[in-house]
């Protein structure tokens, strides 16, 4: 795909969407466009001036209502959104069209890979547990597990499930992966399984962590059949997007004990609905979309935006290119392959 570029003459017109929050550290691009920081009902009024939209409130679907269409609209050149996951953008009008768009991958691989550590580290020693007793003052010996030995299945691998596969592997967990090619060897995961042969995969698993994009081929792969080929004694951990899952297939399956337990950071309605029954369930372990948020996180972002920016206005290759086709950061990328959803 051509790398989008100013026109010349005028500066760049920057649409961010903004939330309830403005991303600070923008004096840069400050200095060098016409930026115009906009709420979700101003949003259709900019975008068919901007030449880039930054889409900082990345749970906002805004976008797709706004954007200009009919033949002779004018798009903007170039879309960036500060998550790894682009569902949001996967609208026909940006996909079919020339405007490039990149995402912030690589920001959240670490933090994703400490949190995801930290829930298998719960679900083996019963931390949850112990922090439920002990605000009912209860004092209930138990024994816990091991997590060396286990085995982890990562799926998804971009970015974040390689970063998670390495923690994982220092712990002494044994980890494989699933992606979109069954491969052997892989630096990080060993034997990769192709989601089309999960099902076998899943049957191994004590922990199954799902880091993929939702994408077509994605949504829904966790449903009832999913659920069933995996051990009883096995978890679920989800920090991918969730319509990864069949919730209510989820719920199902936990309250029948068919799996043990599952950490859930992404949900199909977010927030979660008060009443919603994973918030009661005892083996379910609920987060509110946070596990790659980090102090300093959002001055991360923005820094990347600015760095794409540099490389918008002078014309060279930006980071993180999404291929449209398949919605994550294509093989071409400086950062690789299969990316994954923050």
């Amino acid at each position: 795909m051509q790398q989008p570029s100013p026109a010349a003459g005028a500066p760049p017109v920057v649409a961010v969407l903004t939330g309830d929050v403005e991303p600070s550290g923008m004096a840069d691009v400050e200095s060098r466009a016409d930026v115009r920081y906009v709420r979700e009902p101003e949003l259709a009024a900019v975008v068919p001036e901007a030449d880039v939209v930054f889409v900082w409130d990345f749970l906002s679907d805004a976008l797709a209502a706004a954007w200009p269409e009919g033949e002779d609209a004018r798009t903007p050149r170039w879309v960036h959104i500060a998550s790894a996951g682009v569902d949001k953008m996967m609208f026909p009008g940006l996909k079919r069209g020339d405007t490039v768009l990149t995402n912030s991958r690589g920001v959240f691989d670490e933090p994703i890979a400490e949190y995801v550590l930290g829930l298998v580290l719960s679900f083996a020693k019963d931390l949850h547990g112990t922090a439920r007793l002990q605000g009912e003052r209860r004092w209930r010996h138990r024994e816990t597990e091991r997590v060396t030995g286990r085995r982890a299945l990562v799926v998804g691998t971009g970015p974040i499930g390689r970063a998670i596969a390495r923690r994982l592997t220092a712990c002494g967990l044994r980890v494989s992966g699933a992606g979109r090619t069954a491969r052997d060897g892989d630096p990080d995961f060993g034997d990769v399984h192709a989601t089309a042969d999960l099902a076998g995969a899943l049957a191994k698993a004590d922990y199954v962590v799902l880091a993929a994009p939702l994408t077509p081929q994605t949504r829904g792969m966790i449903d009832a059949a999913a659920l069933a080929r995996m051990r009883p004694s096995a978890r679920l951990i989800n920090v991918g997007r969730g319509a990864l899952v069949v919730q209510d297939d989820l719920v199902a399956a936990l309250r029948d004990g068919r799996i043990a337990g599952a950490a859930l950071d992404v949900f199909e309605e977010e927030p979660l609905p008060e009443k919603s029954p994973l918030w009661e369930l005892p083996n379910v372990i609920v987060s509110p979309h946070m596990s790659g948020d980090t102090v300093g996180w959002r001055d991360e972002l923005v820094e990347l935006f600015v760095d794409n920016f540099d490389r918008f206005a002078t014309g060279r290759p930006l980071r993180n290119v999404v291929d449209k086709r398949l919605g994550y950061v294509g093989t071409g990328s400086p950062r690789g392959p299969e990316g994954v959803g923050r």
